[in-house]
């Protein structure tokens, strides 16, 4: 799962590179604004069943037919008028209509992926991350191919969104066909469970998935109404500088979602037949989570310029500032993805929604106050602050229903570490970014190991899976 997530970042940070540097601040601002808007509205087409389906099948894999064809029938019904909706509110928006075709264009993209999400769903449940992993290639594949291909016949902004579908196509033919060859008949022991639609079901899924429902709204409002209100208050320009720097924190999340969604079924399981376990994988995931997001933080406010005009060239250079600030929501959004998992493993989703709505009301206010004066680094500051307060919400929580950890402690060898990697930044800053970024990542890992970080817990984990997966 690690390895697929890191290549499609890798293929996917070229993607974003080439597309940014041929459209320009402007047309990239465009389709940034595109995707926020179609995100937006996007989480309806799940209504919150999804993972409370995946944890479901986790547990009983016997009802993976029953619950793939009672999700695709929410499913339909949801996109159809998550669609609808994304063209009435763009058409009362007044936007040209360059804009408004792009925005049809990425909420087709949006209704393709909802299905393709049912059948990662299963494989996830299964534990067969392979194949989960192979969708998320095989799409930045499809996408740096459509990008290259666009940028050499000097296409337009909107032939950029049509590699959207394109590539979300490509997932879902693709997920429909492993479905189809490894897991169309699922069994427990010999009995076959009958698969059909069964509306009682529908109901009572979402019905439970309802405060998921509504924490996902609120979440994706919090992060992406940033972009919709920069387009509105400062115009495209904003939003291609803001997303520029966004889209670089987004890539990093292959670290926590590869981390997670592995976990996911696991720590489900965990819940009802060893808590002790449930405890122990919890506090050894936070101190990971931990140790590898803040050096990212530390690391990139220091080179921040460097990095992005390394990528985007000197037109977006005015994004190095915003990017100072997001980076720090990397180790947050890190430990709240963990934290996520945790309180969804232990039945209790509801808690989701509170954090959700809190910071989404916080957000909102504070991107009414701080854009009209710092544009997008006002922008920037309310995202950083939001996550920050999900995160003090998410781990008071998970203390109070599954245990407590360190932080005060778990924290101060990996701040002195990051530390001497500063230093080691701020002295080697003449040389190649390529070379300095692996010699201060050795050097933070040196120095972790001198302050014996890891404990001989840790080394005999590895070992483990190790072992597992070699046996495996």
């Amino acid at each position: 799962m690690l390895i697929a997530q890191v290549l499609s970042s890798v293929v996917g940070f070229f993607s974003v590179m080439f597309m940014a540097r041929y459209l320009g601040a402007e047309n990239y601002g465009v389709l940034s604004f595109a995707l926020a808007f179609t995100g937006i509205f996007g989480i309806l087409t799940d209504l919150g069943v999804g993972r409370l389906a995946t944890r479901e099948i986790a547990r009983d894999k016997s009802l993976t037919a029953k619950y793939l064809i009672n999700l695709s029938t929410i499913k339909a019904i949801a996109v159809a008028a998550t669609f609808a909706l994304i063209a009435l509110t763009i058409n009362l928006m007044n936007y040209p209509q360059q804009t408004i075709t792009v925005v049809y264009l990425a909420g087709l993209a949006v209704v393709i992926n909802a299905f393709s999400q049912i059948f990662s769903g299963i494989f996830v449940a299964y534990e067969r991350m392979e194949y989960h992993s192979l969708g998320l290639f095989f799409y930045s594949i499809a996408m740096l191919v459509g990008v290259v291909l666009a940028t050499r016949f000097k296409l337009g902004v909107v032939d950029f969104a049509v590699l959207w579908c394109l590539a979300s196509a490509v997932v879902l033919l693709y997920s429909f066909a492993v479905y189809r060859r490894k897991f169309a008949q699922p069994q427990a022991g010999n009995v076959t469970v009958k698969a059909g639609i069964d509306w009682s079901l529908s109901k009572s899924l979402v019905k439970a998935a309802l405060p998921l429902l509504l924490a996902s709204i609120f979440t994706v409002i919090a992060y992406r109404i940033d972009m919709v209100m920069l387009s509105q208050m400062k115009g495209d320009a904003a939003v291609g500088l803001y997303s520029a720097a966004y889209t670089l924190i987004n890539a990093l999340g292959f670290i926590p979602v590869a981390f997670t969604v592995a976990l996911y079924p696991v720590l489900s399981q965990l819940h009802i037949s060893a808590q002790d376990s449930l405890r122990f994988a919890y506090q050894k995931s936070f101190k990971y989570l931990l140790l590898v997001g803040l050096p990212i933080a530390v690391a990139t406010t220091l080179v921040a310029d460097r990095i992005i005009l390394g990528i985007y060239s000197g037109g977006f250079s005015e994004a190095a500032a915003a990017l100072r600030i997001l980076i720090w929501t990397a180790p947050f959004n890190f430990l709240n993805m963990l934290l996520v998992t945790m309180v969804i493993s232990i039945n209790r989703q509801d808690l989701i929604t509170r954090v959700a709505l809190l910071s989404m009301v916080l957000n909102v206010i504070g991107n009414l106050i701080l854009i009209p004066k710092y544009s997008y680094t006002g922008a920037s500051i309310a995202t950083a602050v939001t996550g920050a307060l999900a995160f003090a919400l998410y781990l008071y929580f998970v203390s109070r229903l599954v245990c407590r950890v360190e932080l005060h402690r778990l924290i101060v060898k990996p701040a002195i570490a990051c530390g001497v990697m500063a230093g080691s930044l701020i002295l080697l800053q003449h040389l190649n970014l390529f070379l300095v970024v692996p010699i201060a990542a050795i050097i933070y890992l040196a120095v972790l190991f001198l302050l014996r970080t890891f404990t001989r817990e840790d080394f005999d984990l590895l070992r483990q899976i190790a072992a597992r997966r070699k046996a495996g």
